[in-house]
């Protein structure tokens, strides 16, 4: 069916921003949320300018703030009368290897990127299951297949747990109008690696949008993203050496 209006998360920059033009691109209607109203402001003016007829709508929220999660998405429902598609998207890669004192960065990591993502994923529910039908996309990532060092610690941890929601979501909805789909998301060029120089078989942010997009408008239960190389590499990955992991991260 035809997913008319959508909702985004974390749209103020990144795959958000990237996803919600490359959306506009195809009519949709837009539901756009982040902390940072004035970037919304400025894609809200780049979408215009994609297609005029296109109706967007903002609002500033903090997914951390379980609160606001919810009344932002119901005003969104209200607004548009129904919600087609919402993609839990915020999220974030602060952190350090466990133990060398940036537990705090490992902390806000985890609380944006998971328990965050819970609440998102409840008030999505609670609007599909009233209207009886909806998209459920969650952001995951590559990196939730294994667990990796440095960095990508807690990071990866985050969006092993996003997996594995959003899988026991999709049990719970089998045999019924609502569809959950995760997306694994390879290296895409975005803010949150924009300092790292020397990353393997990363693409530019329009590229890996309209890939994302086009992988989400298939509306599968799970998929690697781009389709080249990460889904070969994911059964690679998943049996490798941790020799092989270390050096991957």
């Amino acid at each position: 069916m035809l997913r008319k209006n959508i909702l985004i998360t974390g749209a103020s920059s990144g795959l958000g921003w990237g996803m919600a033009l490359e959306f506009a691109r195809k009519g949709r209607n837009l539901a756009l949320c982040a902390r940072r109203t004035d970037r919304l402001e400025s894609l809200k003016q780049e979408i215009a300018a994609i297609d005029p007829n296109v109706r967007v709508s903002l609002k500033a929220l903090d997914v951390n703030d379980d609160k606001q999660v919810f009344e932002v998405f119901k005003a969104f429902k209200q607004e548009f009368g129904t919600l087609d598609r919402i993609i839990i998207n915020a999220g974030m890669g602060k952190g350090a290897s466990v133990g060398t004192g940036y537990f705090h960065a490992n902390k806000q990591t985890a609380m944006t990127n998971f328990v965050a993502a819970i609440a998102q994923a409840e008030a999505a529910m609670e609007i599909f299951r009233e209207q009886n039908h909806g998209h459920l996309v969650g952001m995951s990532s590559f990196s939730a297949i294994r667990g990796f060092r440095r960095a990508l610690t807690v990071y990866a941890a985050t969006k092993a747990g996003l997996t594995t929601l959003m899988e026991g979501i999709r049990v719970d909805m089998m045999n019924k109008p609502i569809v959950v789909s995760t997306i694994h998301p390879g290296f895409i060029r975005s803010e949150i690696n924009e300092k790292v120089e020397k990353v393997p078989f990363i693409v530019d942010r329009d590229t890996g949008c309209r890939a994302l997009v086009k992988a989400i408008e298939k509306e599968k239960a799970s998929c690697f993203v781009p389709n080249w190389p990460w889904s070969f590499m994911a059964p690679l990955i998943k049996i490798a050496p941790l020799s092989v992991i270390r050096k991957f991260s």
